[in-house]
């Protein structure tokens, strides 16, 4: 029993994959409404880089899950039957295709007809990326805590929460004001509710899922302080964020930067309660 901590390099891997996917998505987008000048689509390309770094950090926590890199080559052998290696594979071949258009786009040798064909591509993989880490843990039905909605949903809003705020921030090192600076906090916020409401009911299915010997619910003990601190950190960098565009003016880099850090800390308590929360039972009851 604990909080999933032990986990902690496939806490770093999904949580900062799934915002990298979110935030390259708000970048493509921008480049792709053709409103920006040529000067700010270059600095806005280059300011990607922050998103390569951090799919690097998740890449290298995932190695270190597997106990040596030359086992992540050897999850590949499965592609297609295992869903591991299918998450390796899509995470391998996005960070590629994204990492190497990035390259091209940064040294002005990718032509806008090809760039915008990289842009909606590495998105689409990107999301792939992301349904192939929800495959990994959906999948086990012997893991009653797991193989629920609040799997999927949970992924994917930690990748419409912390996405639209790391696109943002990477906008305002690029010196983009206007596009989305409105809508792209909406887009967080609405996700943080429906995540605290899949937080609240999935709390209370716990109660129902058990085996002869376990109880889901005692799992993690503190499951209800663990998420209000997830919660509170999630608002707390949400509200750094929007409240000075409330007061009429873009939130400053440090601020930014700082709501984004607890953006992250918010996710990744909520995702060692998920590594927390496994149970493997040859017999599980639900309700």
């Amino acid at each position: 029993m604990g909080s999933g901590w032990h986990e902690w390099p496939l806490m770093i891997f999904t949580v900062f994959g799934q915002c990298v996917v979110g935030g390259f998505i708000v970048l493509a987008l921008a480049l792709l409404q053709g409103n920006l000048r040529a000067v700010q689509q270059q600095r806005l390309i280059a300011s990607m880089f922050g998103l390569w770094v951090l799919m690097g950090i998740g890449f290298i926590a995932s190695t270190l899950h597997l106990g040596s890199p030359l086992r992540a080559f050897n999850s590949l052998n499965r592609v297609g039957e295992s869903s591991l290696s299918n998450e390796i594979a899509s995470g391998a071949i996005f960070f590629a295709i994204g990492g190497l258009g990035w390259l091209l786009a940064v040294v002005k040798k990718l032509p806008a007809g090809i760039r915008s064909i990289w842009l909606i591509l590495t998105m689409v993989l990107g999301v792939v990326f992301v349904w192939m880490m929800v495959r990994v843990y959906n999948t086990i039905d012997t893991v009653p805590t797991w193989h629920t909605v609040w799997t999927p949903a949970s992924f994917f809003l930690t990748m419409f929460i912390g996405g639209p705020l790391l696109g943002c921030l990477l906008l305002r090192v690029a010196g983009v004001d206007g596009w989305g600076m409105r809508l792209l906090p909406a887009v967080s916020l609405l996700a943080l509710v429906v995540s605290a409401m899949v937080a609240l009911l999935q709390g209370a299915e716990l109660a129902g899922i058990h085996s002869s010997v376990q109880q889901a619910s005692a799992l993690v003990p503190d499951y209800g302080a663990l998420m209000s601190w997830r919660i509170g950190l999630l608002v707390a960098g949400l509200i750094l964020w929007i409240l000075p565009q409330r007061r009429g003016y873009p939130p400053a880099l440090p601020l930014l930067s700082l709501a984004f850090v607890m953006v992250l800390a918010g996710e990744l308590i909520g995702r060692g309660v998920f590594y927390g929360l496994h149970m493997t039972v040859g017999m599980a009851v639900a309700g």
